[in-house]
């Protein structure tokens, strides 16, 4: 390499470093503030997690403090007293607050806790479609047949996650109708499926031969 070339590339040098240097000053402060977001970024969503952790933490406390009351009403009372910090906390301690009106013989406040859970578009819809599911299969829900006929084929529209359950309260209602045979068919739906539980099939083979129908589709 000639002394011109060499003092060339030591020139080309020099002004890269020069603007390096340049940029640096200039946007310097960018960098820096990517690096505290990125860092604080991370501190704040550790921070976060250990605070939602806590929240959870809390609130078990206090449901499982409200459930060691003795009595239904003690209990219901006690659920009721509970701040649910989230939408989806709320509808787990309303349908907890309609099982204990329930056993304590409320079973206009069971069903009033459930649909209000079933019609609230803030909650995540599995919430909301257990809500209208417990509401609808409760003995003294006070609903007609007609009315808990039309809420459960609702939820047993296939790929809703309680259809099967669904399918099993439905084939009750056309038992209570005296339709023995729409009963048998729909129970038979059921013990064919495979998205049935085991125990499922097994209830619903034991209504088919209740009901003087055979097991065996064939």
């Amino acid at each position: 390499m000639s002394d011109t070339d060499s003092f060339i590339d030591e020139v080309t040098e020099e002004v890269r470093r020069d603007r390096l240097y340049a940029l640096i000053k200039r946007w310097g402060w960018v960098a820096v503030l990517l690096v505290v977001v990125l860092v604080g970024g991370a501190a704040w969503h550790e921070y976060s997690s250990a605070q939602d952790r806590a929240a959870a933490q809390a609130l078990g406390d206090e449901i499982l403090t409200a459930l060691e009351a003795e009595e239904p009403a003690a209990r219901a009372e006690a659920l009721s007293a509970i701040d649910a910090p989230t939408a989806g906390s709320e509808a787990i301690l309303s349908m907890l607050l309609a099982a204990e009106a329930g056993r304590a013989g409320d079973e206009a406040a069971a069903t009033q806790s459930l649909e209000a859970v079933a019609a609230n578009d803030g909650v995540p819809e599995i919430y909301r479609e257990i809500a209208s599911f417990k509401a609808l299969s409760r003995p003294g829900s006070g609903l007609s047949a007609d009315d808990r006929r039309a809420g459960l084929e609702a939820l047993a529209i296939p790929g809703k996650p309680l259809r099967l359950l669904a399918e099993e309260q439905l084939a009750l209602i056309e038992i209570e109708a005296g339709d023995s045979d729409a009963a048998i068919s729909r129970l038979r739906g059921i013990t064919e499926d495979s998205e049935a539980t085991s125990g499922l099939r097994q209830r619903a083979s034991q209504l088919i031969v209740a009901l003087g129908g055979e097991t065996d589709a064939g």
